[in-house]
Parts: structure tokens; C-alpha cells; sequence
């Protein structure tokens, strides 16, 4: 093997292994990055019981996140579900009912924290209004509907008064004489056209 070929093999192998073990690196980082995301992503709660847990899993998926609008617990990453989960898992440890931690929310947050608030006079507008609101497009939808083909038919109980009136004789005459004038005056023309 002459010097320059063995060179050539020398820095094939160097690349080789430069080249493995720069992928090494690279994905030891990236695992690295993943678990730590993943990590942080994941609550780690320790539960008595199974209950207990589907307790939990059921109110952070009821309950909304008061600073993400429309997200509730479950899905939310903002500091204040983060507390907010924690305090519900306090709540569940301590054997409270659905009921109790429902109302403890509320109390605390408002009406705004369940995606179910209860039926009394500050929230019949989330409830009722709504529905009314359906009826109410529903009911104006066909009354327009109704407009429209009264319309169409003419049976909209509007009189409206011709203003045609019948012709005399005489105009009757004089309208027969230029409406055969004109048609004989486009008959000549036309005929002219067709002459080369």
C-alpha cells in the first residue's frame, strides 16, 4: 500500500468516526432535551386509590383555567392551573366530594371556573340566553322566508295602483300606424343588407 493510499484510508476512518460521533452527540443531547420537556410537561401525583385518581383526572378536565379563557385544567401550562391542579389534588387527598371542591373553586374563582356553573339568576344568561338566541334566528328566518314568497306571489296586502289605462280608438289607430311603419322601415333595411 503506497503512502498516499494509506493516507487516504487514514482519513476516511477519521471522518468515519468523526462523523459517529458527532450522531452520538447529537443524540444524546436531544434525548437529554426530551425528557426534560416531557418531565415538565407530565404531573406526578401519588393517589391513594384509583378513585381518587379518576376523581382528579375528572374535576381538572371540569374545571377551566381562570387566565387561558378557553383550556381547562387539564390542557393548561399557566402557573395559575398549575396551582390550581395542585390545589385539587390537596382537595382529593383530604377526601372531599366532587361537590365541596366544585363549590371551593367557585367561591374562590367565580362562576367563570366551571364549564357546567350552576342554574340561578346570575348565570341564567350562560344557560338560557343561547337557546333564545336559536329561537329567536330560527323564528326571524322563517317570518322572512314568508316575506319573500308573499312577495314573490304578490299576495303581500299591498294595493298598488296601475297607472295603465286603456286606449282610445284613435291612439289605438295611430299606435297600429307607427308600429307598421317601423316594421316596414326595418324590412327595407334589412333587405337592403342582403343586396350585394
Amino acid at each position: 500500500m503506497s503512502h498516499h493510499d494509506s493516507f487516504i484510508h487514514r482519513s476516511l476512518n477519521s471522518s468515519s468516526f468523526l462523523k459517529s460521533s458527532f450522531l452520538k452527540i447529537a443524540s444524546m443531547i436531544l434525548a437529554c432535551l426530551f425528557s426534560v420537556s416531557s418531565y415538565a410537561a407530565i404531573d406526578v401525583y401519588e393517589f391513594d386509590s384509583p378513585q381518587q385518581e379518576a376523581q382528579y383526572r375528572g374535576l381538572i378536565e371540569e374545571l377551566r383555567c381562570p387566565k387561558c379563557q378557553n383550556q381547562n385544567l387539564a390542557g393548561s401550562d399557566a402557573p395559575i392551573a398549575q396551582d390550581l391542579k395542585q390545589k385539587t389534588y390537596d382537595l382529593v387527598r383530604d377526601n372531599r366530594s366532587d361537590g365541596e371542591i366544585r363549590n371551593y373553586m367557585q367561591e374562590r374563582y367565580g362562576d367563570f371556573i366551571s364549564y357546567k356553573p350552576p342554574v340561578r339568576p346570575s348565570t341564567w344568561i350562560l344557560w338560557f340566553f343561547p337557546p333564545l338566541l336559536l329561537i329567536a334566528l330560527i323564528g326571524g328566518w322563517f317570518w322572512q322566508s314568508k316575506r319573500r314568497q308573499a312577495i314573490a306571489r304578490g299576495a303581500n296586502g299591498v294595493k298598488t295602483e296601475s297607472t295603465a289605462v286603456a286606449l282610445s280608438p284613435t291612439e289605438k289607430a295611430e299606435l297600429d300606424r307607427l308600429l307598421s311603419r317601423t316594421s316596414r322601415v326595418d324590412h327595407d333595411i334589412s333587405s337592403s343588407e342582403e343586396k350585394p
